[in-house]
């Protein structure tokens, strides 16, 4: 059965599935980019604090480097992961919400294939032919 044989009721479940799907990979990326982002900031820190109290520090500013108080920036790197490690909650939260979303409307889709493999009309639906009769004249 092709997309185009499928009734609209049907249809309008896949779409709905393939646009969950959609989001759950772009919340995936996402999250992953911000661990990625999250590693490199602890690498960061671990290597600022090895350095001496004397040794130079340099902070990227754009496609520059600048000169920077070790301080300060430990205390920047800092705020960035706790504000990257608060990113990745909110998108994991959003994540299993999209998740159960997606259970639903397959468990849907599926009750919706059994009911039209059986001959039954899909929930909400009236039966073919079940519109008001001609009136006889």
């Amino acid at each position: 059965m092709s997309e185009q044989e499928l009734p609209p009721w049907l249809r309008e479940q896949v779409s709905r599935l393939q646009q969950l799907q959609q989001n759950l990979q772009a919340i995936m990326m996402q999250k992953q980019q911000l661990e990625v982002e999250t590693v490199e900031t602890d690498r960061a820190l671990e290597e600022l604090k090895k350095a001496g109290a004397d040794d130079a520090v340099y902070k990227s500013a754009g496609s520059v480097l600048v000169k920077a108080k070790k301080d300060e920036v430990i205390k920047e790197l800092e705020e960035k992961k706790e504000l990257s490690n608060t990113r990745v909650m909110v998108l994991g939260k959003q994540e299993t919400r999209v998740k159960e979303n997606l259970k639903e409307v397959e468990t849907k889709i599926n009750e919706m294939i059994r009911g039209m493999q059986s001959g039954g009309a899909p929930p909400g639906s009236a039966p073919a032919g079940a519109g008001p009769k001609p009136r006889a004249e």
